[in-house]
């Protein structure tokens, strides 16, 4: 379906109201382990039991994300650390990352990723093999999440990435783990929504957590898409924001999520909403709880 059919379509799809609401009271937000002050915006802007996931980039250790993941779950929220594969050192590594993410956090959900490293650190160089290990299921990991890309990766072609999370999928179902699907963060609707439409036509059927940009800066999610290789982002980013004033305004999702909830259809399976917080935690946490009219926590 076209972008133009489906903004046609959008004002008869019934129940709108409600599944922007479910999007909203089903949002995670996500931090970064080496930012101390996350632990405590996240106590003083969101609500308990609120899913918060802790990024594992290029600058972390597997034992600050441990840290950040045991902080989060004292004071009542529900951490799930990334494992990114060409971080770990090997298996060895990989055991005691899982084994104090369970003991000391109480983590029973992860995002496995493959990781920005140009090079491994170890013999682990794509999720799939991080799966194969079996490690996962013996540490009592329950849920793995694994990322989707609506929009074409910089570096790695969309067939092959789709093959490859089809693959993801089914070694977690095999290991008896619930699945679900993390996108990257967009800024307009229509890929998203066609992103969707193939994977169900290609039989992909788990669960999808859809990846939006929380409120900042023009210039700084620019920056950020920049960065992640988001090129059709970047130029809807672009239009209508060219001079330099433009791109010094806040934006936020208000657009994007209002789309989604008209056009999404009832079946679609999604598990919720989840906010890459550049703008930072207290900004999505405002603009949460300004537009949610159902306080219940994610999942």
């Amino acid at each position: 379906m076209s972008g133009a059919a489906r903004a046609e379509n959008r004002q008869a799809v019934p129940g709108a109201g409600a599944r922007l609401t479910r999007l909203l009271g089903a949002s995670s937000v996500e931090v970064s382990a080496r930012d101390d002050a996350a632990e405590w915006l996240c106590r003083e802007h969101l609500a308990p039991g609120s899913v918060i996931y802790i990024n594992f980039g290029p600058r972390d250790t597997y034992q600050g994300v441990v840290a950040m993941a045991a902080r989060l779950a004292r004071i009542g929220f529900v951490p799930v650390p990334h494992v990114a594969a060409r971080a770990l050192a090997g298996v060895t590594q990989l055991k005691d990352y899982l084994a104090r993410a369970v003991g000391e956090a109480g983590v029973d959900q992860i995002l496995a990723i493959a990781g920005d490293a140009d090079t491994p650190a170890g013999p682990f160089a794509a999720t799939q093999q991080l799966l194969m290990t079996g490690l996962f299921a013996q540490h009592g990991i329950r849920r793995i999440g694994f990322a989707g890309h609506p929009e074409p990766h910089r570096s790695v072609a969309t067939p092959v990435l789709e093959a490859a999370l089809a693959s993801k999928l089914a070694l977690a179902r095999a290991a008896g783990h619930e699945a679900v699907i993390v996108s990257q963060f967009c800024f307009e609707a229509d890929p998203i929504l066609a992103w969707l439409q193939r994977l169900r036509a290609q039989g992909i059927d788990a669960p999808v957590r859809i990846g939006l940009a929380g409120p900042a800066s023009v210039a700084t999610l620019a920056k950020f898409a920049v960065r992640c290789g988001i090129g059709h982002s970047i130029r809807a980013l672009a239009r209508g924001h060219s001079s330099l004033a433009r791109l010094l305004v806040e934006l936020g999702p208000d657009q994007v999520v209002a789309d989604l909830a008209a056009a999404l259809p009832a079946d679609a399976a999604i598990d919720g909403l989840h906010f890459f917080t550049f703008g930072g935690i207290a900004r999505t946490a405002a603009w949460l709880a300004a537009h949610s009219t159902d306080a219940r926590p994610p999942r």
